[in-house]
Protein backbone atom coordinates (compact mmCIF):
# COMPACT_ATOMS: atom_id res chain seq x y z
CA UNK A 1 0.00 0.00 0.00
CA UNK A 2 2.84 2.19 0.99
CA UNK A 3 4.45 2.04 -2.39
CA UNK A 4 1.36 2.60 -3.93
CA UNK A 5 0.91 5.84 -2.44
CA UNK A 6 4.35 6.79 -2.98
CA UNK A 7 3.86 6.12 -7.17
CA UNK A 8 0.84 8.46 -6.93
CA UNK A 9 2.26 11.29 -5.24
CA UNK A 10 4.84 10.89 -8.05
CA UNK A 11 2.78 11.01 -10.97
CA UNK A 12 0.44 13.70 -9.55
CA UNK A 13 -0.03 15.99 -6.88
CA UNK A 14 -2.20 14.73 -4.60
CA UNK A 15 -5.78 16.37 -3.02
CA UNK A 16 -5.95 15.43 0.65
CA UNK A 17 -8.89 16.18 2.56
CA UNK A 18 -8.66 15.57 6.48
CA UNK A 19 -5.75 13.80 6.03
CA UNK A 20 -7.12 11.34 3.23
CA UNK A 21 -6.03 11.42 -0.42
CA UNK A 22 -9.15 11.74 -2.67
CA UNK A 23 -7.14 11.06 -5.92
CA UNK A 24 -8.33 7.71 -7.55
CA UNK A 25 -10.52 4.73 -6.17
CA UNK A 26 -8.85 2.74 -3.04
CA UNK A 27 -10.42 -0.49 -4.63
CA UNK A 28 -8.05 -3.28 -6.19
CA UNK A 29 -10.27 -3.88 -8.63
CA UNK A 30 -7.84 -6.56 -10.86
CA UNK A 31 -7.53 -8.00 -7.36
CA UNK A 32 -11.13 -8.00 -7.11
CA UNK A 33 -12.35 -9.43 -9.95
CA UNK A 34 -9.75 -12.18 -9.92
CA UNK A 35 -11.23 -13.30 -5.80
CA UNK A 36 -14.61 -12.93 -7.67
CA UNK A 37 -13.79 -15.45 -10.26
CA UNK A 38 -11.90 -18.04 -8.56
CA UNK A 39 -14.50 -17.78 -5.83
CA UNK A 40 -17.23 -18.29 -8.30
CA UNK A 41 -15.17 -21.58 -9.38
CA UNK A 42 -15.27 -22.92 -5.86
CA UNK A 43 -19.72 -21.85 -5.96
CA UNK A 44 -19.42 -24.48 -9.31
CA UNK A 45 -17.42 -27.24 -8.02
CA UNK A 46 -18.72 -27.50 -4.62
CA UNK A 47 -22.62 -26.50 -4.76
CA UNK A 48 -23.78 -26.55 -8.12
CA UNK A 49 -21.63 -29.71 -9.89
CA UNK A 50 -22.53 -31.28 -6.55
CA UNK A 51 -26.22 -30.37 -5.91
CA UNK A 52 -27.70 -33.90 -7.28
CA UNK A 53 -24.63 -36.13 -5.88
CA UNK A 54 -26.40 -38.63 -3.57
CA UNK A 55 -22.99 -39.74 -2.24
CA UNK A 56 -21.91 -36.33 -0.84
CA UNK A 57 -23.01 -35.33 2.36
CA UNK A 58 -26.01 -33.35 3.10
CA UNK A 59 -24.47 -31.80 6.27
CA UNK A 60 -21.15 -31.81 7.67
CA UNK A 61 -21.94 -32.08 11.16
CA UNK A 62 -19.94 -30.07 13.85
CA UNK A 63 -20.83 -28.42 17.42
CA UNK A 64 -21.01 -24.95 17.67
CA UNK A 65 -17.94 -24.50 19.67
CA UNK A 66 -15.74 -26.61 17.38
CA UNK A 67 -17.44 -24.72 14.19
CA UNK A 68 -16.36 -21.18 15.68
CA UNK A 69 -12.82 -22.49 15.64
CA UNK A 70 -12.73 -24.26 12.57
CA UNK A 71 -14.27 -20.66 10.74
CA UNK A 72 -11.99 -18.54 12.55
CA UNK A 73 -15.11 -15.91 12.94
CA UNK A 74 -13.24 -13.33 14.40
CA UNK A 75 -12.99 -9.93 12.12
CA UNK A 76 -9.43 -8.16 12.89
CA UNK A 77 -7.77 -4.68 12.23
CA UNK A 78 -6.33 -6.07 8.92
CA UNK A 79 -8.13 -7.94 6.10
CA UNK A 80 -7.11 -11.72 5.22
CA UNK A 81 -4.88 -12.74 2.46
CA UNK A 82 -6.46 -14.12 -0.85
CA UNK A 83 -5.94 -17.29 -0.94
CA UNK A 84 -7.32 -17.64 3.04
CA UNK A 85 -10.43 -15.73 1.73
CA UNK A 86 -11.08 -18.28 -0.70
CA UNK A 87 -10.19 -21.01 1.90
CA UNK A 88 -12.92 -19.43 4.15
CA UNK A 89 -15.78 -19.48 1.56
CA UNK A 90 -14.79 -23.62 0.96
CA UNK A 91 -15.40 -23.94 4.42
CA UNK A 92 -18.64 -22.37 4.58
CA UNK A 93 -20.05 -24.20 1.89
CA UNK A 94 -18.03 -27.67 3.49
CA UNK A 95 -19.91 -26.79 7.40
CA UNK A 96 -23.01 -25.35 5.95
CA UNK A 97 -26.62 -27.71 5.09
CA UNK A 98 -26.62 -28.70 1.32
CA UNK A 99 -30.69 -28.20 1.20
CA UNK A 100 -29.99 -28.73 -2.41
CA UNK A 101 -29.10 -32.33 -2.13
CA UNK A 102 -31.71 -34.96 -3.26
CA UNK A 103 -31.96 -36.06 0.71
CA UNK A 104 -32.56 -32.62 2.07
CA UNK A 105 -36.40 -33.44 3.33
CA UNK A 106 -36.29 -31.33 6.19
CA UNK A 107 -38.09 -28.14 5.64
CA UNK A 108 -40.76 -26.67 2.75
CA UNK A 109 -38.01 -25.66 0.50
CA UNK A 110 -35.54 -27.77 -1.43
CA UNK A 111 -33.51 -28.21 -4.55
CA UNK A 112 -31.53 -25.93 -6.79
CA UNK A 113 -33.46 -24.54 -10.01
CA UNK A 114 -30.38 -23.25 -12.08
CA UNK A 115 -32.10 -20.78 -13.45
CA UNK A 116 -33.45 -19.17 -10.51
CA UNK A 117 -29.96 -18.95 -9.14
CA UNK A 118 -28.43 -17.34 -12.25
CA UNK A 119 -31.11 -14.82 -11.53
CA UNK A 120 -30.03 -14.02 -7.91
CA UNK A 121 -26.14 -13.77 -9.25
CA UNK A 122 -27.44 -10.83 -11.26
CA UNK A 123 -29.66 -9.45 -9.13
CA UNK A 124 -26.65 -9.84 -6.31
CA UNK A 125 -24.42 -8.09 -8.89
CA UNK A 126 -26.56 -5.23 -9.99
CA UNK A 127 -27.83 -4.95 -6.23
CA UNK A 128 -31.31 -3.01 -7.05
CA UNK A 129 -33.78 -2.04 -4.79
CA UNK A 130 -37.23 -2.22 -6.09
CA UNK A 131 -39.30 1.01 -5.16
CA UNK A 132 -39.35 3.07 -8.03
CA UNK A 133 -38.83 2.68 -12.64
CA UNK A 134 -36.07 5.15 -12.14
CA UNK A 135 -33.87 3.17 -10.24
CA UNK A 136 -35.23 -0.59 -11.41
CA UNK A 137 -36.59 -0.22 -14.33
CA UNK A 138 -36.71 -3.91 -15.52
CA UNK A 139 -37.44 -5.38 -11.94
CA UNK A 140 -40.54 -3.38 -11.55
CA UNK A 141 -42.25 -4.25 -14.83
CA UNK A 142 -40.85 -7.94 -13.92
CA UNK A 143 -42.56 -7.85 -10.73
CA UNK A 144 -45.95 -6.66 -12.91
CA UNK A 145 -45.65 -8.55 -15.43
CA UNK A 146 -45.37 -11.61 -12.23
CA UNK A 147 -48.31 -10.82 -10.15
CA UNK A 148 -50.52 -10.46 -13.06
CA UNK A 149 -49.53 -13.90 -14.38
CA UNK A 150 -50.18 -15.28 -10.67
CA UNK A 151 -53.60 -13.54 -10.32
CA UNK A 152 -55.07 -15.51 -13.51
CA UNK A 153 -53.81 -18.65 -11.49
CA UNK A 154 -55.97 -17.35 -8.60
CA UNK A 155 -59.00 -16.90 -11.18
CA UNK A 156 -59.50 -13.64 -10.38
CA UNK A 157 -60.04 -10.82 -13.45
CA UNK A 158 -58.05 -8.53 -12.05
CA UNK A 159 -56.22 -7.32 -8.70
CA UNK A 160 -52.90 -6.44 -7.03
CA UNK A 161 -49.88 -7.33 -5.15
CA UNK A 162 -46.30 -7.21 -4.24
CA UNK A 163 -43.18 -9.11 -3.09
CA UNK A 164 -42.43 -9.55 -0.08
CA UNK A 165 -39.57 -11.09 2.52
CA UNK A 166 -41.67 -14.28 3.62
CA UNK A 167 -44.69 -15.47 3.74
CA UNK A 168 -44.80 -14.64 7.38
CA UNK A 169 -44.80 -10.94 6.21
CA UNK A 170 -47.20 -11.52 3.61
CA UNK A 171 -49.54 -12.69 6.27
CA UNK A 172 -48.99 -9.21 8.35
CA UNK A 173 -49.61 -6.99 5.04
CA UNK A 174 -52.85 -8.93 4.52
CA UNK A 175 -53.68 -8.45 8.59
CA UNK A 176 -53.23 -5.17 8.82
CA UNK A 177 -54.82 -4.55 4.95
CA UNK A 178 -58.00 -5.99 6.32
CA UNK A 179 -58.13 -3.65 9.43
CA UNK A 180 -57.81 -0.61 7.20
CA UNK A 181 -60.46 -2.07 4.89
CA UNK A 182 -62.44 -2.59 7.92
CA UNK A 183 -61.49 0.83 9.70
CA UNK A 184 -59.09 3.04 7.20
CA UNK A 185 -58.84 5.70 9.71
CA UNK A 186 -56.71 3.84 11.89
CA UNK A 187 -54.03 4.92 9.73
CA UNK A 188 -53.50 8.49 11.30
CA UNK A 189 -55.57 7.82 14.32
CA UNK A 190 -54.18 4.87 16.09
CA UNK A 191 -55.79 1.90 17.92
CA UNK A 192 -57.15 4.11 20.85
CA UNK A 193 -60.58 4.63 19.38
CA UNK A 194 -61.10 0.99 17.52
CA UNK A 195 -63.59 -1.57 19.35
CA UNK A 196 -61.94 -4.76 20.56
CA UNK A 197 -60.98 -6.36 16.77
CA UNK A 198 -61.01 -10.17 16.52
CA UNK A 199 -59.69 -12.16 13.84
CA UNK A 200 -60.11 -16.13 13.25
CA UNK A 201 -57.64 -18.88 11.69
CA UNK A 202 -57.45 -22.79 12.28
CA UNK A 203 -55.62 -24.71 15.50
CA UNK A 204 -53.54 -25.44 11.85
CA UNK A 205 -52.68 -22.48 10.98
CA UNK A 206 -48.42 -20.39 10.94
CA UNK A 207 -47.69 -19.31 13.65
CA UNK A 208 -47.24 -16.21 11.91
CA UNK A 209 -50.87 -15.26 12.42
CA UNK A 210 -50.21 -14.80 16.51
CA UNK A 211 -46.97 -13.06 15.42
CA UNK A 212 -49.14 -10.48 12.90
CA UNK A 213 -51.55 -10.17 15.75
CA UNK A 214 -48.97 -9.31 18.29
CA UNK A 215 -46.98 -6.98 16.17
CA UNK A 216 -49.76 -5.00 14.82
CA UNK A 217 -51.25 -4.31 18.54
CA UNK A 218 -54.37 -6.46 17.44
CA UNK A 219 -53.38 -8.84 20.54
CA UNK A 220 -53.17 -12.91 20.34
CA UNK A 221 -55.97 -13.05 22.70
CA UNK A 222 -57.73 -11.58 20.06
CA UNK A 223 -56.90 -14.38 17.55
CA UNK A 224 -59.74 -17.34 17.76
CA UNK A 225 -58.49 -20.29 16.82
CA UNK A 226 -61.30 -22.66 15.08
CA UNK A 227 -61.27 -26.03 15.74
CA UNK A 228 -60.20 -29.02 12.61
CA UNK A 229 -60.97 -31.94 11.98
CA UNK A 230 -59.21 -35.31 12.46
CA UNK A 231 -57.38 -34.03 8.81
CA UNK A 232 -56.45 -30.97 10.04
CA UNK A 233 -58.69 -29.12 7.87
CA UNK A 234 -60.64 -25.64 9.53
CA UNK A 235 -64.39 -26.84 10.49
CA UNK A 236 -66.62 -24.45 8.67
CA UNK A 237 -69.74 -24.70 11.77
CA UNK A 238 -67.20 -24.32 14.27
CA UNK A 239 -65.97 -20.86 12.34
CA UNK A 240 -69.37 -19.31 12.18
CA UNK A 241 -70.33 -20.25 16.12
CA UNK A 242 -66.87 -18.29 17.15
CA UNK A 243 -67.91 -15.20 14.82
CA UNK A 244 -71.04 -15.29 16.45
CA UNK A 245 -69.69 -15.56 19.65
CA UNK A 246 -67.42 -12.48 18.86
CA UNK A 247 -70.55 -10.66 18.00
CA UNK A 248 -72.43 -11.42 21.10
CA UNK A 249 -69.28 -10.04 23.36
CA UNK A 250 -69.07 -6.84 21.59
CA UNK A 251 -65.89 -7.75 19.52
CA UNK A 252 -65.75 -6.68 16.14
CA UNK A 253 -64.84 -9.78 14.21
CA UNK A 254 -62.98 -8.55 10.41
CA UNK A 255 -60.85 -11.22 8.92
CA UNK A 256 -61.01 -14.98 8.86
CA UNK A 257 -57.28 -16.53 8.00
CA UNK A 258 -57.36 -20.10 6.08
CA UNK A 259 -54.99 -22.20 4.67
CA UNK A 260 -54.03 -23.64 1.53
CA UNK A 261 -51.55 -26.16 3.01
CA UNK A 262 -50.51 -26.21 6.59
CA UNK A 263 -47.57 -26.89 7.58
CA UNK A 264 -47.30 -29.92 9.39
CA UNK A 265 -50.14 -32.40 7.80
CA UNK A 266 -50.45 -30.11 4.53
CA UNK A 267 -54.24 -29.69 5.13
CA UNK A 268 -56.23 -27.83 2.75
CA UNK A 269 -58.81 -25.70 4.73
CA UNK A 270 -62.57 -25.37 2.63
CA UNK A 271 -62.34 -22.40 0.90
CA UNK A 272 -65.87 -22.37 -0.51
CA UNK A 273 -67.59 -22.69 2.64
CA UNK A 274 -65.65 -21.00 4.49
CA UNK A 275 -66.45 -17.61 2.00
CA UNK A 276 -69.69 -18.46 2.00
CA UNK A 277 -69.82 -17.11 5.52
CA UNK A 278 -67.24 -14.27 4.92
CA UNK A 279 -69.53 -13.16 2.80
CA UNK A 280 -72.69 -13.70 5.18
CA UNK A 281 -70.69 -11.69 8.12
CA UNK A 282 -69.01 -9.02 5.72
CA UNK A 283 -65.53 -10.70 6.94
CA UNK A 284 -62.13 -10.04 4.63
CA UNK A 285 -61.09 -13.41 3.33
CA UNK A 286 -57.06 -14.32 3.85
CA UNK A 287 -55.66 -17.47 2.15
CA UNK A 288 -52.42 -18.21 3.58
CA UNK A 289 -51.32 -20.49 0.55
CA UNK A 290 -47.70 -20.01 1.38
CA UNK A 291 -46.99 -23.35 0.85
CA UNK A 292 -49.83 -25.14 -1.28
CA UNK A 293 -50.17 -22.22 -3.61
CA UNK A 294 -47.68 -23.79 -6.22
CA UNK A 295 -50.92 -26.13 -6.78
CA UNK A 296 -52.66 -24.01 -8.60
CA UNK A 297 -50.19 -24.21 -11.35
CA UNK A 298 -51.25 -27.96 -11.63
CA UNK A 299 -54.68 -28.73 -13.65
CA UNK A 300 -54.80 -32.09 -11.88
CA UNK A 301 -53.94 -31.16 -7.96
CA UNK A 302 -55.52 -27.04 -8.43
CA UNK A 303 -58.37 -28.80 -7.13
CA UNK A 304 -57.16 -28.72 -3.45
CA UNK A 305 -57.66 -24.88 -3.51
CA UNK A 306 -61.32 -25.15 -4.71
CA UNK A 307 -62.95 -21.84 -3.85
CA UNK A 308 -59.37 -19.81 -3.73
CA UNK A 309 -61.04 -17.31 -6.05
CA UNK A 310 -63.15 -15.43 -3.90
CA UNK A 311 -60.48 -14.82 -1.10
CA UNK A 312 -59.60 -11.26 -0.96
CA UNK A 313 -56.15 -11.81 -0.60
CA UNK A 314 -53.53 -14.71 -1.11
CA UNK A 315 -50.17 -15.63 0.36
CA UNK A 316 -48.05 -17.33 -2.06
CA UNK A 317 -44.54 -18.48 -2.28
CA UNK A 318 -42.99 -19.33 -4.96
CA UNK A 319 -39.96 -20.46 -3.34
CA UNK A 320 -41.30 -23.27 -1.55
CA UNK A 321 -42.83 -26.25 -3.87
CA UNK A 322 -41.32 -24.32 -7.16
CA UNK A 323 -38.08 -23.96 -6.29
CA UNK A 324 -37.46 -20.09 -7.16
CA UNK A 325 -35.17 -19.57 -4.20
CA UNK A 326 -35.78 -18.51 -0.98
CA UNK A 327 -36.88 -15.62 -0.92
CA UNK A 328 -40.36 -15.45 -3.39
CA UNK A 329 -43.28 -15.17 -1.55
CA UNK A 330 -46.11 -13.20 -3.28
CA UNK A 331 -49.06 -11.34 -1.33
CA UNK A 332 -52.01 -10.84 -4.24
CA UNK A 333 -54.96 -8.84 -3.63
CA UNK A 334 -58.15 -8.82 -5.27
CA UNK A 335 -58.87 -5.22 -4.76
CA UNK A 336 -57.54 -3.06 -7.84
CA UNK A 337 -58.70 0.39 -6.90
CA UNK A 338 -55.06 1.17 -5.26
CA UNK A 339 -56.25 -0.36 -1.51
CA UNK A 340 -52.33 -1.48 -1.25
CA UNK A 341 -51.23 1.68 -1.62
CA UNK A 342 -53.80 3.94 0.39
CA UNK A 343 -52.93 1.53 3.12
CA UNK A 344 -48.70 1.56 2.95
CA UNK A 345 -49.04 5.00 1.33
CA UNK A 346 -46.21 7.56 3.03
CA UNK A 347 -45.76 9.79 0.22
CA UNK A 348 -41.82 10.26 0.60
CA UNK A 349 -41.21 13.23 -1.18
CA UNK A 350 -37.58 12.06 -1.93
CA UNK A 351 -38.62 8.55 -4.14
CA UNK A 352 -41.81 9.51 -5.30
CA UNK A 353 -41.86 12.74 -6.64
CA UNK A 354 -44.97 13.10 -9.21
CA UNK A 355 -43.27 15.25 -11.20
CA UNK A 356 -40.98 13.09 -12.99
CA UNK A 357 -40.35 12.44 -16.51
CA UNK A 358 -41.87 9.73 -17.14
CA UNK A 359 -45.34 7.20 -15.85
CA UNK A 360 -44.90 7.50 -12.47
CA UNK A 361 -47.47 4.46 -11.49
CA UNK A 362 -44.51 2.28 -12.39
CA UNK A 363 -43.44 3.63 -8.98
CA UNK A 364 -44.86 1.07 -6.69
CA UNK A 365 -42.47 1.19 -3.70
CA UNK A 366 -45.22 3.17 -1.43
CA UNK A 367 -47.42 -0.24 -1.69
CA UNK A 368 -44.27 -1.77 0.51
CA UNK A 369 -43.97 -1.06 4.36
CA UNK A 370 -40.13 -1.68 3.23
CA UNK A 371 -37.76 1.27 1.29
CA UNK A 372 -35.14 -0.68 0.13
CA UNK A 373 -36.53 -3.86 -1.56
CA UNK A 374 -35.32 -7.32 -3.30
CA UNK A 375 -36.27 -8.05 -6.71
CA UNK A 376 -37.31 -11.56 -6.11
CA UNK A 377 -39.81 -11.73 -8.57
CA UNK A 378 -36.95 -12.04 -11.11
CA UNK A 379 -36.01 -15.33 -10.16
CA UNK A 380 -39.44 -16.78 -10.03
CA UNK A 381 -39.93 -15.27 -13.71
CA UNK A 382 -36.16 -16.44 -15.17
CA UNK A 383 -37.17 -19.68 -14.14
CA UNK A 384 -40.98 -19.61 -15.72
CA UNK A 385 -39.56 -17.62 -18.71
CA UNK A 386 -37.07 -21.10 -19.19
CA UNK A 387 -39.37 -23.71 -18.19
CA UNK A 388 -42.66 -22.55 -19.37
CA UNK A 389 -45.74 -23.34 -17.35
CA UNK A 390 -45.75 -27.03 -18.12
CA UNK A 391 -42.67 -27.58 -16.89
CA UNK A 392 -43.19 -26.29 -13.55
CA UNK A 393 -46.82 -27.85 -13.37
CA UNK A 394 -44.82 -31.54 -14.00
CA UNK A 395 -42.37 -30.32 -10.50
CA UNK A 396 -45.73 -30.23 -8.58
CA UNK A 397 -46.76 -33.52 -10.12
CA UNK A 398 -43.52 -35.48 -9.82
CA UNK A 399 -43.50 -34.10 -6.04
CA UNK A 400 -46.84 -35.39 -5.54
CA UNK A 401 -46.46 -38.51 -7.29
CA UNK A 402 -43.33 -39.36 -5.18
CA UNK A 403 -44.95 -38.80 -1.42
CA UNK A 404 -47.89 -41.33 -3.36
CA UNK A 405 -45.16 -43.46 -3.84
CA UNK A 406 -43.30 -43.75 -0.63
CA UNK A 407 -47.15 -43.68 0.86
CA UNK A 408 -47.31 -47.03 -0.57
CA UNK A 409 -43.87 -48.27 0.76
CA UNK A 410 -44.87 -47.07 3.91
CA UNK A 411 -48.02 -49.50 4.21
CA UNK A 412 -45.59 -52.11 3.52
CA UNK A 413 -42.93 -52.01 5.49
CA UNK A 414 -42.96 -52.94 8.78
CA UNK A 415 -42.44 -50.78 11.73
CA UNK A 416 -44.04 -47.87 9.68
CA UNK A 417 -46.78 -46.05 10.50
CA UNK A 418 -48.67 -43.35 8.45
CA UNK A 419 -50.37 -40.85 10.76
CA UNK A 420 -52.81 -39.99 8.07
CA UNK A 421 -53.12 -40.54 4.42
CA UNK A 422 -51.83 -37.28 2.59
CA UNK A 423 -53.49 -35.09 0.43
CA UNK A 424 -50.52 -32.90 -0.48
CA UNK A 425 -46.55 -33.42 -0.16
CA UNK A 426 -46.56 -34.11 3.75
CA UNK A 427 -45.76 -37.47 4.35
CA UNK A 428 -46.44 -38.16 8.40
CA UNK A 429 -45.37 -41.11 9.94
CA UNK A 430 -44.08 -43.47 12.95
CA UNK A 431 -40.94 -45.47 13.11
CA UNK A 432 -41.86 -48.57 15.74
CA UNK A 433 -38.45 -50.14 15.97
CA UNK A 434 -38.26 -54.01 16.59
CA UNK A 435 -38.28 -54.08 20.34
CA UNK A 436 -41.14 -52.11 20.63
CA UNK A 437 -43.13 -53.86 18.14
CA UNK A 438 -44.40 -56.13 20.83
CA UNK A 439 -45.50 -53.96 23.42
CA UNK A 440 -48.99 -53.30 24.35
CA UNK A 441 -50.57 -49.49 23.03
CA UNK A 442 -50.64 -47.63 26.40
CA UNK A 443 -48.47 -44.60 28.01
CA UNK A 444 -45.21 -46.33 28.50
CA UNK A 445 -45.10 -47.37 24.83
CA UNK A 446 -45.76 -43.98 23.30
CA UNK A 447 -43.26 -42.47 25.74
CA UNK A 448 -40.55 -44.83 24.60
CA UNK A 449 -41.80 -43.74 21.03
CA UNK A 450 -41.54 -40.03 21.03
CA UNK A 451 -37.71 -40.59 22.34
CA UNK A 452 -37.39 -42.80 18.82
CA UNK A 453 -37.45 -40.07 16.13
CA UNK A 454 -35.03 -37.49 18.15
CA UNK A 455 -32.36 -40.13 18.50
CA UNK A 456 -32.62 -41.25 14.78
CA UNK A 457 -32.18 -37.75 13.50
CA UNK A 458 -28.96 -36.88 15.52
CA UNK A 459 -27.71 -40.49 13.74
CA UNK A 460 -28.57 -39.62 10.56
CA UNK A 461 -27.29 -35.59 10.58
CA UNK A 462 -23.89 -36.99 12.22
CA UNK A 463 -23.90 -39.49 9.50
CA UNK A 464 -24.84 -36.89 6.93
CA UNK A 465 -26.83 -39.14 5.13
CA UNK A 466 -30.06 -37.53 5.14
CA UNK A 467 -32.18 -34.59 6.55
CA UNK A 468 -35.47 -35.07 7.67
CA UNK A 469 -37.85 -33.07 10.11
CA UNK A 470 -39.70 -34.54 12.93
CA UNK A 471 -42.31 -33.47 15.71
CA UNK A 472 -44.77 -33.77 18.01
CA UNK A 473 -48.11 -32.44 17.47
CA UNK A 474 -51.57 -32.30 19.16
CA UNK A 475 -50.75 -34.85 21.52
CA UNK A 476 -49.47 -37.06 18.91
CA UNK A 477 -45.90 -38.10 20.05
CA UNK A 478 -42.88 -37.30 17.99
CA UNK A 479 -43.41 -38.27 14.34
CA UNK A 480 -41.04 -37.70 11.27
CA UNK A 481 -42.34 -35.63 8.27
CA UNK A 482 -41.23 -35.82 4.72
CA UNK A 483 -41.69 -33.35 1.90
CA UNK A 484 -41.39 -34.07 -1.38
CA UNK A 485 -40.16 -30.74 -3.31
CA UNK A 486 -37.13 -31.03 -5.72
CA UNK A 487 -37.50 -32.37 -8.49
CA UNK A 488 -33.56 -34.02 -8.26
CA UNK A 489 -35.48 -36.08 -5.97
CA UNK A 490 -36.25 -40.16 -7.38
CA UNK A 491 -37.69 -42.76 -6.63
CA UNK A 492 -34.91 -44.21 -5.09
CA UNK A 493 -34.31 -41.80 -2.58
CA UNK A 494 -37.76 -42.24 -0.87
CA UNK A 495 -36.18 -45.93 -0.71
CA UNK A 496 -33.04 -44.32 0.63
CA UNK A 497 -35.07 -42.95 2.88
CA UNK A 498 -36.98 -45.75 4.58
CA UNK A 499 -34.04 -48.22 4.55
CA UNK A 500 -31.95 -45.74 6.39
CA UNK A 501 -34.20 -44.99 8.92
CA UNK A 502 -34.12 -49.01 9.49
CA UNK A 503 -30.55 -48.74 9.42
CA UNK A 504 -30.35 -46.22 11.82
CA UNK A 505 -33.13 -47.36 14.21
CA UNK A 506 -31.50 -51.01 14.26
CA UNK A 507 -30.46 -51.15 18.11
CA UNK A 508 -33.23 -49.06 19.24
Amino acid sequence: VGVCKQEMFQKKSAVLVDGVILNGPIMDSKAGEKFVEEACKIIMEEIVQKADDVTEKVCEWQAPEKLKQILDLEMRDTGECHQKMLQLCRDVIKYSVKTNHPRFFNQLYAGLDYYSLVARFITEALNPSVYTYEVSPVFLLVEEAVIKKMIEFIGWEEGDGIFNPGGSVSNMYAMNLARYKFCPEIKEKGLSGLPRLVLFASEECHYSMKKAASFLGIGTENVYFIKTDERGKMIPEELEKQVQRARKEGSAPFLVCATAGTTVLGAFDPLDKIADICENYGLWLHVDASWGGSALISRKHCRLLHGIHRADSVAWNPHKMLLAGIQCCALLVKDNSGLLKRCYSAEAAYLFQQDKFYDVSYDTGDKSIQCSRRPDAFKFWLMWKALGTTALEERVNRALALARYLVEEIKKREGFQLLLEPEYANVCFWYIPPSLRKMEDGPEFWQKLHRVAPIIKERMMKKGSMMLGYQPHKGKVNFFRQVVISPQVSREDMDFLLDEIELLAKDL
